[in-house]
């Protein structure tokens, strides 16, 4: 018996919609990185990249447990001396609440060349609405 190595002419991409609406963040976040990846394909081969695309929807109403609300803070640096700057969840919610779900994945990704391309497959979106409906995206229920 032969082990099978995936080819790119076998890429096969579908579109799953999430609703973030009351799910837990690491729960989600999770889930969707193994999408992104392509691990729950039977044909993953870790460097080619197999990957889905993935719509996530009402990414303000992500639930984060304990007292990540107040305590949890993203960090970011320009390079510059006394560049840094420390972001609280209560303030990334109020102005780019998309951003708490992709920074999650991010995080949650190898950190190899293909991660920045497999990012580029996650869109999120405020509200209930999305521009995606015409690749008329499956429901993925986490």
């Amino acid at each position: 018996m032969k082990t099978i190595s995936a080819k790119h002419s076998d890429i096969d991409r579908k579109w799953y919609l999430v609703d973030a609406e009351g799910k837990t963040l690491g729960r989600i976040a999770t889930e969707i990185t193994h999408r992104l990846m392509g691990k729950h394909k039977p044909l993953f081969t870790p460097h080619i990249d197999l990957g889905d695309f993935i719509v996530v929807v009402n990414a303000e109403k992500v639930v984060l447990t304990g007292a990540k609300e107040k305590d949890k803070t993203y960090f970011t640096y320009s390079g510059y001396p006394g560049g840094d700057k420390f972001t609280s969840v209560e303030k990334m919610r109020e102005k780019h609440p998309e951003r708490i779900i992709s920074n999650a994945v991010s995080g949650m990704l190898p950190k190899n060349k293909m991660r920045a391309r497999r990012l580029t497959r996650l869109k999120v979106f405020i509200g209930p609405e999305h521009t995606h409906q015409a690749q008329q995206p499956e429901v993925l229920n986490i």
